[in-house]
C-alpha cells in the first residue's frame, strides 16, 4: 500500500510553476528530440497517483506506458532492490553470474505460454529484446526475411524501426533501415473493408497469399506480431487470427514470434495476452511491466531454439543487471500475491461499463476494445464516417492534462485513447478518473 494519499489534490495550473522552471532547464540542456506528453515534473509517485513538484496529485492512467503494472515504488519492490543495492550493483552476468538473473530466467520459463521446455535470456529494453529474438530466429531457422505487421510498433532501434510501421515520429529521416523486412495487413476488425464479421478468415488470407507470392515460407525466418497491437492503436485481432497464423508458422518451419512487451504480466487479464486464445509462441518477448519501473526485458523461447545459439552470440553488458532483476522477482511477487491478473479484469469491467455508456452518447467514439487493464476507444468523425478524429483526441488529452489526469493517445493516424493504469489503483481513484475523462470528452466532444 502506498503513502501517499490516493486521492486527486490540484494546488496550482497544471503545469504549475516548478514544473515551468524545470522545464525550461529541459529545453535548454536535453535534445529536443526527446518529446514530453506532459510537462509534469515528478517527485513521488505510488499506487495510481503521480505527485509533482508543486504538489499536485495526479491521476495515473498511463503506468509510464504499461511499466508501472505494479504501481510505482510498490513495497515488495522497493524492498528487493534495496537489498540488491546494498550488496551490489553490477558484475557483468557474462563475466561474473549471479543468482538474481537465474531466478527471473526460471520466473520467465514457468509463466509463458507452453509447457515445453524452455530457455530465457534478458535485455534491457524492449526494443532490445525484439532484436534478439530476431536475432536468434535467423540464426536457428538459417533464413533471413522477418514479417511484421501493419500498425505495429516493436521499437526504436534501426532493426525494430523497420518492423515498426508508424513513421511520425519513429521512422521519419532515420533510414535506411535493416533488410529483409516485410509488412503484412493486420487484422484489424474495425477497419476490415469486408467487415469484422470476416475479418479473421479473409485477413489470414491475405496474409499467408502475400507472404507467398512477395516472399516465399522457405526464406521466412519469424513472423513477428503483438497480440495487441500497444502504440498501433490497441487493435486486438479478429478471435483466431493469433492461432491461425502460429499454426500456420510451425507448418512452414517459421518461429512465430509473440511481442508481449506491452501486454505482458497481467495487464491483459492473464500473465500474457497469447493466453487468452491457448496460443503458444516459439519466442516470446517482455519487458516493460515485468520489473516495477526498472529496465529490464527478456526473450523466451523453446530450449532447442534459444540454445542452438553458439555461446557469448547473445548478452550486453547491462543485461539482466542485479537490481533490475531484483526489482522483477519484487514485481512477479506481488502480481502473485495480490492476484494482479483478475485485477485487470475487475479494471475492463468498471472501464467498459462506462466507455460503453460514452459511446451511446457520442458517435465520434467508433470503436471500445481491448482486453483487462489495456483499454482504448478510436474517434472518429461520426456515425457513418470512421475518417480519424485526431482533432477531437489532441483537445480532450489536453483538457484531461489540465484536470490532473495523466492520459495517453496512440493509433497510426492519433486518434485513439489507451487507458494503462497501475493495477495497484483503486477503483474510487478509477472513477474519479473517469469522471474526468467524461467531463472532458462531453465537452470537447459537444463543442
Amino acid at each position: 500500500m502506498s503513502s501517499i494519499e490516493q486521492k486527486r489534490v490540484l494546488t496550482t495550473e497544471i503545469p504549475g510553476p516548478r514544473s515551468k522552471a524545470l522545464h525550461e532547464r529541459k529545453v535548454a540542456s536535453v535534445s529536443a528530440g526527446v518529446g514530453v506528453g506532459l510537462p509534469v515534473y515528478v517527485e513521488r509517485a505510488g499506487g495510481g497517483i503521480i505527485v509533482d513538484v508543486d504538489g499536485n496529485q495526479l491521476i495515473d492512467f498511463g503506468s509510464g506506458i504499461a511499466v508501472t503494472t505494479v504501481g510505482n515504488a510498490a513495497p515488495r519492490v522497493v524492498e528487493r532492490v534495496r537489498e540488491q543495492v546494498q550488496d551490489f550493483t553490477h558484475t557483468c552476468f557474462m563475466v561474473t553470474p549471479y543468482a538474481e538473473y537465474l531466478d527471473v530466467a526460471e520466473s520467465l520459463n514457468e509463466l509463458t505460454p507452453g509447457t515445453h521446455e524452455k530457455r530465457s535470456a534478458l535485455f534491457n529494453s524492449g526494443a532490445e529484446a525484439v532484436e534478439n529474438a530476431v536475432k536468434v530466429a535467423r540464426h536457428f531457422t538459417g533464413r533471413q526475411a522477418v514479417v511484421a505487421f501493419d500498425h505495429a510498433y516493436h521499437g526504436r532501434t534501426n532493426l525494430t524501426m523497420g518492423l515498426t510501421a508508424k513513421n511520425m515520429p519513429y521512422k521519419h529521416k532515420f533510414g535506411p533501415f535493416a533488410g529483409e523486412i516485410y509488412r503484412a495487413p493486420m487484422s484489424y476488425p474495425y477497419r476490415w473493408p469486408g467487415g469484422p464479421a470476416d475479418c479473421a478468415k479473409e485477413s489470414f488470407d491475405v496474409f499467408t497469399s502475400m507472404v507467398h507470392a512477395q516472399v516465399g515460407e522457405d526464406n521466412v525466418a519469424a513472423v513477428i506480431i503483438e497480440p495487441i497491437q500497444g502504440e498501433g492503436g490497441f487493435i486486438v485481432p479478429a478471435p483466431g487470427f493469433l492461432k491461425q497464423v502460429n499454426e500456420w508458422c510451425t507448418a512452414n518451419g517459421i518461429l512465430p514470434i509473440a511481442d508481449e512487451v506491452q501486454t505482458g504480466f497481467c495487464r491483459t487479464g492473464d500473465w500474457f495476452a497469447c493466453d487468452y486464445e491457448d496460443v503458444v509462441p516459439d519466442l516470446i518477448t517482455t519487458a516493460k511491466g515485468m520489473a516495477g519501473g526498472l529496465p529490464l526485458a527478456g526473450v523466451t523461447g523453446r530450449a532447442d531454439v534459444m540454445d542452438a545459439v553458439h555461446g557469448s552470440g547473445l548478452g550486453g553488458t547491462y543485461g539482466g543487471n542485479p537490481v533490475a532483476c531484483a526489482a522483477a522477482i519484487g514485481a512477479i511477487e506481488t502480481m502473485k500475491a495480490e492476484d494482479l491478473c483478475g485485477r485487470a479484469k475487475q479494471i475492463e469491467t468498471l472501464f467498459m461499463g462506462r466507455l460503453h455508456t460514452l459511446a451511446e452518447k457520442f458517435p465520434q467514439i467508433g470503436d471500445i476494445r481491448g482486453r483487462g487493464a489495456m483499454l482504448a476507444i478510436e474517434l472518429v468523425t461520426g456515425a457513418g464516417d470512421i475518417t480519424p478524429n485526431s482533432a477531437l483526441t489532441a483537445a480532450v488529452n489536453k483538457a484531461c492534462h489540465a484536470q490532473g489526469l495523466v492520459t495517453l493517445t496512440c493509433g497510426t493516424y492519433g486518434n485513439v485513447f489507451r487507458f494503462l493504469p497501475p493495477l495497484a489503483a483503486s477503483d474510487d481513484l478509477l472513477s474519479e478518473g473517469l469522471d474526468i475523462f467524461e467531463t472532458e470528452f462531453t465537452r470537447a466532444a459537444g463543442a
